[in-house]
């Protein structure tokens, strides 16, 4: 399709003034409406479409509103489409005549598909932070700006592993029916495999589950099903090129399906059993191979992705959005961030902020190296039955140690190597005092015990310096306007949820980083609309009398 245009002047049977009244000229549709032909211009998504051939598509500049709206609204692209055809504020918002359907499903969906193969999520989102910038509610050409993450949960279901397996059984099938011309069922009820068709795998298996044997067995026969569907897509795979579709959704669904065996099950000499523990980058749902066990704290665990926001504490723009895997770090990816902050403001940030999570001795030489100033809490590692790290006093320059007794170590040997990557190692060193010192020591009891004939040992980190400032400025006053901008980020966060990011709305973290970039874009725009007049500010809820 060639590239299609609106006109400047918008429809000369589009939505009048009075219907823009009546919709709310200070509401989110009346705020879009009177956006039309500044936000978003028709040319910018030029490399989408081609340059003459074919009819002309929907206006581009459409569909991204429309974008917009269904992510405000937070409804289905059905939805999308009917609001888009009978909604009086969707025909406000878009500037459409009241009895035009503007598009179809399939146009939104394949509009937002391209958004994402074309990498123009990034400039999509930069509209909102030039907005800002237009309408002087970003000012500064040197900016903070201050890092946090939250959960969100996943779309695909979470199983446990005998039906985890089962429904990458399934898929698997689903896979080879396909390819030979059969329905699933009709294909698994050939190869003995119909059980995994009817319903919960699990729920359905008549077997003692008090009884080990009775559980062991039934594991075995899922375990051997899944070896023999495996052997099947190997067999397969020799009639198809190795880069056609179908040799690639075979090694795909086979790939997933060992990885859950790999995870999952222990094969021994006497059978097989399920694996005591989680495994390392578990996977959790067949429907989002993404999806991770993730942790906010200790008690607060989920399943899904993580969202990752850098925002600017004195406009309160959200600047950079990611979104990572839920077992990932909070500060994983934490200067790309700040490099898309650079390029979303055309701003240098100076100051990074952040918290207890982007605070470790590894983190804060990252951004040392890139010249970056970051300001975060360094992580406590409480002991209340021993002294702690923090109670020696080190001096990393003169490498000394002293003691809570008052005894110096100036003993500084070799601990242990630890393997930072598959080619390189990192010597860990230490402080080790004499055993015949800390054998008569007074204060022993409250000591972390050494090994047998040895002293006390505490580990000297890579970036002790580093850390020891840190710790010494977050015990100043000079820390408390950090800590208060700190919030920003928690503010935008708390937006983001409310517009609906809490939960994915699609499979992927490609996608569910889709719906972020839309998401923070219209927390964005509603806040610099609110604060220029462009729209009403949200009513205050008063507290219930009692």
């Amino acid at each position: 399709m060639t590239l299609g245009r609106r006109s400047g002047q918008g429809s000369l049977f589009g939505p009048d003034p009075f219907l823009t009244q009546r919709v709310g000229k200070d509401s989110f549709y009346g705020f879009l409406a009177s956006q039309y032909g500044k936000l978003f211009n028709d040319d910018e998504f030029a490399e989408l479409y081609t340059l003459h051939n074919g009819r002309p598509s929907v206006p581009p500049s459409l569909l991204a509103t429309a974008l917009l709206l269904q992510t405000y609204d937070r409804v289905s692209d059905e939805e999308a489409k009917l609001r888009a055809d009978f909604d009086l504020r969707w025909k406000v918002a878009l500037g459409v005549p009241l009895d035009e359907s503007p598009f179809a499903k399939s146009t939104l969906q394949l509009f937002r598909s391209q958004l994402i193969l074309h990498g123009k999520l990034l400039a999509y989102f930069e509209k909102s932070v030039a907005f800002a910038r237009q309408m002087g509610h970003l000012k500064s050409h040197k900016i903070q700006i201050v890092l946090d993450t939250s959960f969100i949960f996943g779309r695909g279901a979470v199983k446990d592993t005998y039906n985890l397996l089962g429904a990458g059984i399934a898929k698997l099938i689903r896979v080879l029916a396909e390819l030979a011309g059969q329905s699933p069922r009709s294909w698994s009820r050939a190869h003995l495999l119909e059980r995994y068709f009817d319903g919960s795998l699990k729920g359905n298996a008549r077997i003692d589950w008090e009884n080990v044997k009775a559980r062991a067995a039934f594991l075995n026969g899922i375990v051997a099903d899944a070896d023999r569907l495996l052997e099947m897509a190997r067999e397969n795979l020799t009639d198809y090129e190795a880069e056609s579709a179908e040799h690639k959704r075979l090694i795909e669904a086979s790939n997933l399906l060992g990885q859950l065996l790999l995870q999952d099950v222990e094969r021994t000499a006497e059978g097989v059993s399920i694996k005591k523990g989680t495994a390392k980058d578990r996977v959790v749902s067949v429907e989002d191979p993404e999806m991770r066990h993730g942790h906010k704290s200790a008690t607060k665990r989920f399943n899904g992705h993580k969202v990752a926001i850098a925002v600017d504490p004195e406009s309160q723009i959200i600047t950079a959005v990611d979104v990572l895997p839920g077992n990932a770090s909070d500060c994983e990816h934490a200067l790309d961030l700040v490099k898309q902050s650079e390029a979303s403001t055309k701003a240098e940030v100076n100051e990074v902020i952040g918290d207890c999570a982007y605070g470790a001795g590894a983190t804060r030489q990252e951004f040392a190296d890139a010249g970056i100033k970051l300001v975060a809490k360094v992580p406590s590692r409480p002991n209340g039955k021993h002294f702690a790290k923090q109670d020696f006093q080190i001096d990393p320059i003169a490498k000394t140690c002293v003691c809570p007794a008052g005894n110096t170590c100036s003993n500084l040997v070799k601990l242990s190597s630890i393997r930072v990557s598959d080619d390189k190692t990192q010597e860990k060193r230490g402080f080790r005092f004499d055993r015949d010192l800390c054998a008569n020591c007074p204060l022993l009891p409250q000591c972390v015990k050494s090994k047998s004939g040895q002293g006390r040992t505490v580990s000297l980190h890579p970036q002790e310096a580093m850390l020891q400032d840190a710790r010494a400025f977050q015990q100043s006053d000079e820390f408390a306007p950090y800590r208060k901008s700190r919030q920003a980020a928690e503010h935008r966060l708390a937006r983001l949820m409310q517009l609906g990011m809490r939960q994915a709305r699609y499979f992927g973290r490609v996608k569910t980083r889709c719906q972020s970039f839309l998401t923070a874009m219209i927390a964005n725009l509603t806040l610099v609309a609110r604060s220029v007049g462009l729209m009403r500010q949200p009513r205050s809820v008063s507290a219930p009398a009692i």
